[in-house]
């Protein structure tokens, strides 16, 4: 049984050092892509306040596929190059959007969904998911947040 102490009073560079340790202690070792991705998925939810779905699309046969997650049923298929996650795939770069309501081809599968942040993880130089968070607030997410799940993606990268 693993048991994680969130301080949700710590500066995020330190939440987001205890998020990346507990996903590494979680997965080290395991072998199983969809596993790790489920308990990082609920690790995100549990660690990071004022969100409303965290999660991971997976490429496969060159779109992104829905892939484990907490919160509201989400679209299943985004094509690369689509929407926040799809430009995050296509461009291998993070995606941090303030008002995703004002980002071109912003494809809303929940409604209540306001900011968003994508992050790519790649093995090689290839994208082979993209981590998502989405929020009901706008600007929601900051540079810290992203560095935050970029130091995921790299831990997560041989992993899922």
């Amino acid at each position: 049984m693993f048991e994680f102490a969130i301080n949700s009073a710590a500066p995020k560079y330190e939440l987001y050092h205890e998020l990346v340790r507990s996903a590494d202690a979680l997965t080290d070792g395991e072998t199983d892509a969809v596993a790790n991705m489920a308990n990082v998925a609920a690790l995100l939810w549990e660690y990071l306040p004022d969100v409303n779905w965290t999660g991971f699309y997976r490429m496969v046969d060159g779109e992104l596929v829905l892939g484990p997650f907490q919160g509201k049923a989400a679209c299943i298929r985004i094509a690369v190059g689509e929407g926040v996650c799809g430009t995050a795939a296509a461009s291998g770069e993070t995606q941090l959007v303030a008002d995703v309501h004002a980002f071109p081809g912003h494809i809303a599968c929940d409604a209540n969904s306001a900011s968003e942040l994508v992050v790519p993880v790649k093995r090689k130089g290839e994208v082979i998911a993209v981590i998502d968070l989405d929020s009901p607030s706008l600007m929601r997410f900051d540079a810290d947040d992203a560095a935050g799940i970029e130091a995921l993606a790299e831990v997560l990268a041989n992993r899922i």
